[in-house]
């Protein structure tokens, strides 16, 4: 029987030297998937983020993605377009839902200095206060991500929210888009502009980050590489709508920064086909 692991407390900063521990204590968490299947680098230091993988590397995880969204944009472009009518035919409101997600994340933890401004006068703390607030706004780079509609235009009238497993708010053409991935297809621009890779960690919405950095421990961490159209969370942890799945998200997108690699994201896209064809893992 597999043993709870204890992580460190998520309001706690990681520092350098610990990473390696964080990264040991998500390898052990209970209920994690197998993924026997990844090639497991030998590294001396942990990884941090995208500037620790080597030149080569990052030249060809580039290449490969633009050579590879490029060639799908031309080859399903006549698919794409006929999923867009589908769009305006069976609900009302646009085609591509546009929507701001948090990427690359440079940003390293820095201990809460509040505590240190409660002995300044008041209406200094005020200021100091307004102006992190300015300077904290983000915890990566922003950028506009594309996906076919799948939901009512209507569907965030009461504020953001995660998806559930059968939602009302899911058109009827966008069950079936979800399920079959090709409401994630303009994302294919996102890729080729360079804004997300074609692996790599999920980008997350700016409105749930905030909480799930300060619930699951090292949740930042993950945002050390571009964000992925598929990545090893997708393909064998499925939709995220809690914190333990986010958890879990956590320790395969840390797998996934510790053993990147030409030959690591080829089996990931390869997978990712099986994902598509069975629907797995779709809300």
């Amino acid at each position: 029987m597999a043993t709870e692991t204890t992580l460190p407390s998520a309001q706690t900063a990681v520092a350098p030297s610990d990473l390696s521990d964080l990264v040991l204590d998500y390898a052990d968490l209970a209920g994690l998937p197998p993924t026997d299947w990844l090639t497991r680098l030998k590294l001396q230091r942990p990884r941090r983020d995208v500037r620790s993988l080597s030149e080569g590397t990052r030249l060809a995880k580039r290449l490969t993605d633009i050579v590879i969204s490029s060639i799908m944009l031309v080859c399903l472009l006549p698919l794409m377009i006929l999923v867009a009518i589908a769009v305006k035919l069976t609900s009302p409101g646009p085609m591509i839902f546009s929507q701001l997600r948090v990427g690359l994340n440079f940003r390293k933890p820095r201990p809460d200095r509040r505590k240190r401004n409660n002995d300044l006068p008041a209406a200094l703390s005020d200021n100091r206060r307004q102006s992190s607030r300015r300077s904290d706004t983000g915890y990566g780079r922003p950028f506009v991500l594309y996906k076919f509609r799948t939901m009512r235009t209507d569907a965030e009238k009461n504020g953001a929210q995660f998806a559930q497993k059968n939602d009302p708010r899911v058109t009827s053409i966008g069950r079936f888009m979800r399920k079959t991935r090709l409401d994630e297809l303009p994302q294919l621009w996102n890729v080729l502009k360079g804004d997300m890779s074609l692996v790599g960690p999920r980008p997350e919405r700016p409105e749930f980050i905030e909480k799930l950095s300060a619930e699951v421990p090292g949740y930042l961490h993950r945002l050390g590489l571009k964000p992925g159209l598929t990545g090893i969370a997708q393909v064998v942890n499925g939709y995220d709508n809690n914190i333990e799945s986010f958890k879990r998200k956590v320790a395969l997108d840390l797998l996934y920064l510790q053993n990147c690699c030409f030959w690591n994201d080829l089996k990931i896209l390869f997978r990712t086909i099986r994902v598509v064809l069975t629907g797995s893992g779709a809300l």
